[in-house]
């Protein structure tokens, strides 16, 4: 990991995740790429020419600076930083940001099913973990400790979640996590036989790793929704972090269907990771 963006809205929840991308760039050496989106309103573009660059000129200089004071932590101290601006409040931009830049990472803070005021409100989030190409990590909470010691990796184990199960084996594997595999089974028309679920999981690690050696983390769990079995089990096992698989903009995947990804990472009280399908 080389290249960490944390978008910045100057609210607690953004320092949440910058705190956080400072952490894993310390851990991995990696530099931090600080994202402010700068929205002009409307009456700028309405004006002159003139008088919207002066305008623009002052508000930019105006964010700049208030960029620099909040970049002004004890915690970035030893981290290279880039401060980058851009216009309009534009969700899709932060994935344009980091193909230019070639990110690794994008960490946000987000208050949950509240959302944040400004840049990150409601299902912000949301959107961005639907753009991006690279793995979201969504912190609610300022995180003590980043080393991810236990991680829930939560998904139906399809073929299409073993490029996602082996970028988070890649990822906390550096950092020597310990990795729990979890499959929720519910009591309706998705459910399915012990030796059906066992069949699809040494279909899944056949394919993935040539090997069956990571069944022995594998963990089948009963409920009647899969965030709560998702959520018990990851408080459970005591997980530092849950990780999902996503399509993106085609939504979630098959066991992430409707908004269960979204209420995850709502819901969870715990940083939530997801990576692209």
């Amino acid at each position: 990991m080389q290249k960490i963006i944390v978008p910045i809205d100057f609210s607690e929840y953004s320092e949440y995740a910058l705190e956080t991308a400072a952490k894993l760039a310390k851990t991995y050496d990696a530099e931090i790429l600080a994202l402010h989106m700068l929205e002009m309103s409307d009456l700028m573009y309405t004006a002159s020419d003139g008088l919207q660059n002066e305008k623009a000129a002052f508000f930019i200089k105006l964010s700049e600076q208030k960029f620099e004071k909040f970049l002004e932590k004890d915690y970035l101290k030893g981290v290279k930083v880039m401060p980058i601006i851009k216009h309009f409040k534009v969700f899709g931009e932060v994935n344009e940001v980091a193909e230019k830049h070639d990110a690794d990472l994008i960490i946000m803070g987000s208050h949950g099913t509240s959302g944040v005021k400004d840049f990150l409100v409601g299902s912000n989030t949301e959107r961005v973990v639907r753009n991006a190409d690279i793995p979201v990590l969504v912190v609610k909470n300022k995180v003590n400790q980043i080393n991810f010691e236990v991680v829930t990796f939560a998904c139906d184990f399809s073929e299409e979640c073993i490029k996602p199960y082996i970028n988070a084996i890649n990822m906390f594997g550096k950092i020597g996590s310990k990795m729990y595999f979890i499959y929720v089974n519910l009591p309706n028309d998705r459910f399915k036989s012990s030796i059906e679920i066992e069949r699809r999981v040494v279909n899944f690690f056949t394919k993935a790793d040539g090997n069956l050696e990571r069944m022995k983390d594998v963990h089948y769990v009963s409920d009647y929704n899969i965030e709560d079995g998702i959520l018990s089990f990851s408080n459970k096992i005591g997980a530092d972090i849950i990780a999902i698989p996503t399509h993106g903009k085609k939504g979630l995947a098959h066991f992430f269907e409707g908004s269960i990804g979204e209420d995850v990472a709502n819901h969870a009280t715990l940083p939530v990771i997801t990576f692209k399908i």
